[in-house]
């Protein structure tokens, strides 16, 4: 490697804050995620695992953060249940998909929640999307097109593509929550609080779609404590780290999570078609375009006669 390459590759790490590298990291760990989940389905019914992940996930920060839940307010309390019940319909509804796609599909597509928040956002809140934004939805939505349907000339959803895409609106929906109470809540009261939510919720849902609890393994156990483990550091990792990087750098940063779950499932011997890798590609492009901004020139100021 010549010396200027050496120099350039040097020069732009060390314009890497430790926040954006902690990001990088849980993106990574995050986009490996979609692949153990995908193997707990051969194990395990798809809501009791959602929540035993997140029954283990909110064990994990009460351990660490039991000091925290003093003074708990009801507000903390609304604000973490509406969010935590975001958070069982999102992760749950993927995890049915994952009984029937692939991690890298179920990642691609639960990547759209980014270019969804600001479309629910004109639908719930009455705020129009900018000109990037709208641009951003086109290429993801040409991308799921092209990634639900590779191998036929017409447009084929399967159920565990439905479902995701509806799990990717409920994460949009937990996005504008957060956005909604950030401020007003205690971080840790509040994600304790949604973690717990999601968890008993998932475990409610085992009745009415007649989910039994499935026999125990090694690999159930240790797959579910796994990944409980981990959200409870990814959201710990991201709550502090995003105190100092911007939204918008943070989304180019996650941007990354499908295409490391790609990557993953690749290794693990997953093949998408070539055209269902243009329509990863595209949602990817979306998902970072949507969060661009165009800068405005200031007008410059009229010359006196």
């Amino acid at each position: 490697m010549s010396t200027i390459k050496k120099n350039v590759i040097s020069s732009v790490i060390l314009k890497i804050k430790p926040q954006e590298a902690v990001l990088i990291l849980i993106t990574m760990l995050w986009g490996g995620t979609f692949l153990a989940v995908h193997q707990a389905m051969l194990v395990s019914g798809p809501f009791f695992f959602v929540g035993l992940r997140f029954a283990t996930a909110t064990l994990a920060l009460v351990l660490f953060s039991w000091r925290s839940l003093q003074g708990m307010t009801w507000y903390e309390v609304k604000a973490g249940v509406f969010i935590g019940t975001s958070i069982m319909f999102g992760y749950g509804l993927q995890t049915v998909g994952l009984q029937t796609i692939t991690s890298s599909q179920s990642a691609f597509i639960t990547a759209m929640y980014v270019p969804i928040v600001p479309l629910l956002q004109w639908l719930v809140l009455g705020r129009l999307p900018g000109i990037m934004s709208w641009i951003g939805i086109l290429l993801a939505f040409v991308g799921l097109l092209l990634l639900a349907g590779p191998n036929s000339t017409s447009v084929a959803f399967s159920m565990g593509d439905i479902l995701t895409l509806v799990g990717a609106f409920a994460i949009a929906a937990e996005v504008i929550l957060i956005g909604a109470f950030a401020g007003k809540v205690n971080v840790r009261r509040v994600t304790i609080v949604q973690l717990a939510t999601a968890s008993l919720l998932s475990f409610l849902m085992m009745a009415p779609t007649g989910e039994s609890i499935p026999a125990f393994s090694n690999y159930l156990l240790y797959s579910a404590v796994g990944l409980g483990i981990a959200s409870a550091l990814i959201q710990l990792a991201m709550n502090w780290a995003q105190r100092s990087v911007s939204p918008t750098r943070a989304t180019v940063i996650y941007a990354g999570e499908p295409v490391w779950a790609g990557i993953v499932g690749r290794i693990a011997g997953e093949r998408l078609p070539g055209l269902a890798l243009l329509g990863a590609g595209l949602i990817v492009l979306g998902v970072v375009v949507s969060e661009l901004r165009i800068r405005r020139q200031p007008k410059p100021e009229a010359v006196a006669e």
